[in-house]
């Protein structure tokens, strides 16, 4: 693999670590649940303004048929 093709990483976010760290387990799975809901609301709205005349339940089934692909994509 060529040098320019590894994987890039973000740099470690101490500060972040240092807060989940005091966090009990319960809690650090309940702060990953919210940001979980944070990104698919986020997506929802985006397909919302993307698609402003369609039901609820078909910007639901776009956003799923986009997380699947995205998980064939292994992204």
């Amino acid at each position: 693999m060529a040098e320019h093709d590894e994987l890039q990483f973000d740099p470690i976010d101490w500060q972040q670590m240092r807060i989940l760290a005091r966090l009990t387990p319960g809690e650090r799975m309940m702060a990953m649940a919210r940001a979980s809901a944070f990104g698919r609301a986020l997506l929802r709205g985006a397909f919302r303004r993307r698609y402003p005349d369609l039901p609820i339940e078909e910007i639901n089934m776009r956003m799923l048929r986009y997380l699947e692909s995205l998980k064939e994509r292994g992204l």
